[in-house]
Parts: C-alpha cells; structure tokens; sequence
C-alpha cells in the first residue's frame, strides 16, 4: 500500500513538472508577444524606475536600469532552455551512436571508444568549460565563432555531456545483444547493422530519454555558472545566470532582482530532474 501511494505521489509531482516545464517553454518563447501585449520594451533605459517594486504591467517590479524584469526573465529562459535543449540533444546523438557501436560490435571497438569516454569522463568538467569558453577565438582566425557565443557555449557543453548516454547506452546493448529474440535474428543471417537498428536501438531508448531529461538540468546550472563567471551568454542578451551576476552587487539595495533567476534556475532544474525520475 505504502509503495503505491508513493508511486501516485510521484506520478503527480511528474505531471506539475512537466506541466511547469511546458508553461515555461511557452512563456518564454512567447516573449516577444507578451512584451507586445503588456505595453513593455525591454531595451528602454529608464534609470527613474530603477529598483522599483511590482506594479502592474511591471508585475515582477525593475532592475538596476530601469527594465521590466519578467520579461527579461522570459527572454532569459529561451536562452538557458536552448542551450539546454540543444546540448543535450546534441550530445544524446553522439553518445548514443559511440554507445551503439561500442555495445553492437565489442572487441577492440568497445575498448577503443570506452577508453576515450573514460578519458572525456575523467576531465574536470567545469574548469575545462571555464578555460575553453575564455579563449579569444577571433585571435585564432575564428571570429565567426566568437561572434556566435551562444553556439560556442552549445558546442562546448555538448562535447562533454555525451559520455554519460554512450555508457548507459552500450551497457544496455550488451545486454539486449544476448537475449533470444537477437540470438534468433542471428541465427536467421540478419546483417548487424539490421540487428543493431531492428533489435537493440529500441530497447535503448528508454534510458537515453531518462538520461536527455536528467542532463537538461545539469547544462542548465553549467550555463548559468558561466554565465555567473562572465564566460557564457554576455549581456545586454539577458540568460538567468547573467542576471544573477549582474545583481550580486545589489542584493542589500534591491534583492529582488536576484532572487527571481535564482528561483528560475532552481525551480528549472528541480522539475527536469522530477520528470527524469
């Protein structure tokens, strides 16, 4: 008894979870309509309202120059859940791919690549993103991807967030690729590359979407920690950590103004993690 009510507990904190992630999804990316509908510019200066107070349309109240903060916070969210989302995704594609071809085939392949994903996994990942995101790479004849910092910070995080689904995923194919149902498909002259498609990729799945979900929160903090650092998304493009950073000299003055992307990050990474549970 006691299980199932715990089961039902949790199938309703999945569902405020998701429930929360889709109305911040649609929020966000409707800023610019809300921003319209509300009467608000974000980009206008206005160093007479600084600090203040909610107030309707302001309902979250100003920042330090004078902008509605629920609207940056909107604008905010579509570049943290970007980064996020496209990351992860990214990195799910190759670290399914490694785990796949590790699992399906074994011998010196498997060792090859777990042997590389040890060496990814053994990397100190925040200060390897701090010291990557601080190069100058208009200096190395790269200004487009200077310019381009959001895909920079992509990029970056993607590269180092794969190895945890190309584990999960050649573990579960080493086990898929010993049940009957495969052997059978052997035993018949399926080719492996049928047998991998047909047979083991959809039997991995299920840990690849609870692994995707999980690491969402995880690029969520790594962005907004550099973003906090002055290495991620840099202003006057607001992201949650930016926000903070910006606000961390003003906490005694306006406190509000930190506390709203503090609890965004929080709340953020809290429902990605439920959901993944």
């Amino acid at each position: 008894m006691g299980f199932y009510s715990y089961l039902k507990t949790y199938q309703k904190l999945g569902l405020i979870s998701l429930g929360f992630i889709l109305a911040l999804v649609i929020l966000s990316f409707a800023a610019p309509l809300i921003e319209t509908l509300m009467g608000i510019n974000t980009e206008f200066v206005n160093l007479s309202m600084r600090f203040d107070y909610p107030e309707w349309p302001h309902i979250l109240g100003h920042d330090d120059l004078g902008r509605d903060i629920f609207i940056r916070l909107l604008y905010a969210g579509q570049v943290s859940l970007s980064v996020a989302v496209f990351a992860a995704l990214f990195g799910g594609v190759v670290g399914l791919f490694l785990g796949l071809l590790a699992g399906a085939s074994g011998g010196r392949v498997d060792a090859y690549i777990m042997r590389f994903t040890d060496f990814i996994i053994s990397l100190p990942l925040l200060p390897l993103l701090i010291v990557v995101s601080a190069i100058d790479f208009s200096k190395l004849g790269l200004a487009f991807v200077q310019e381009q910092n959001l895909l920079k910070i992509i990029v970056i995080i993607s590269f180092l967030s794969w190895p945890l689904v190309a584990r999960l995923v050649r573990a579960k194919a080493r086990e898929v690729r010993n049940l009957d149902f495969v052997k059978s498909a052997r035993a018949l002259g399926l080719s492996k590359f049928k047998i991998t498609l047909r047979h083991i990729l959809p039997n991995v799945m299920g840990p690849v979407i609870v692994a995707l979900t999980l690491s969402i929160g995880n690029i969520i903090l790594l962005e907004s920690a550099l973003s906090f650092l002055g290495l991620g998304i840099q202003p006057p493009r607001p992201s949650w950590g930016n926000m903070l950073a910006n606000a961390q000299e003003l906490i005694w003055i306006a406190p509000h103004i930190m506390i709203y992307p503090g609890v965004m990050i929080f709340l953020s990474v809290l429902a990605f993690n439920i959901l993944g549970d």
